[in-house]
């Protein structure tokens, strides 16, 4: 018998979680989307992994440009979160970002990010992980954009 995935979302939203917007380019064309599902997985090499639904646009451009950088969130980007938790285009006329190595970009205002190159793609059920060589990264500290219980939360000062 086939798990109930309104229980799964009901009881995986107990697990709280820092925010992501994993972004990548292709050619002049930019994409992004805002991911929780994203995880350190090696040191040696140094390589992060983050899930993808299959039917995401973000699927097939990460595909297609075989790079992206993982922006970590602070609590003031939140309104970014939201931006590119949503389907479709994006707007980028107004965000301020750069790049490293890759070309993927990176917002400014981001505690930390690092940009990968892709790595390996593995099946996950309706997702696929993506995994990313990191070949630059940074950290510059302040307070984490937090998703819990279906809503953004802040840590208590």
């Amino acid at each position: 018998m086939a798990f109930d995935t309104q229980q799964q979302r009901r009881i995986m939203g107990h697990f709280a979680t820092g925010v992501s917007v994993v972004t990548t380019r292709h050619g002049e064309q930019m994409y992004g989307m805002t991911a929780n599902a994203v995880a350190s997985l090696s040191l040696d090499p140094p390589q992060v992994l983050v899930a993808v639904d299959r039917r995401a646009q973000m699927h097939e451009a990460l595909l297609m440009a075989r790079c992206f950088a993982v922006n970590v969130l602070a609590e003031e980007q939140e309104e970014l979160s939201r931006r590119f938790a949503m389907r479709g285009p994006k707007e980028w006329g107004d965000l301020k970002y750069s790049t490293a190595v890759t070309g993927a970009p990176i917002f400014e205002g981001s505690l930390a990010f690092v940009d990968c190159q892709l790595a390996e793609v593995l099946p996950g059920g309706d997702h696929h992980i993506f995994i990313g060589e990191i070949v630059a990264g940074d950290a510059v500290g302040g307070r984490p954009l937090i998703y819990y219980g279906g809503k953004y939360v802040r840590l208590p000062e």
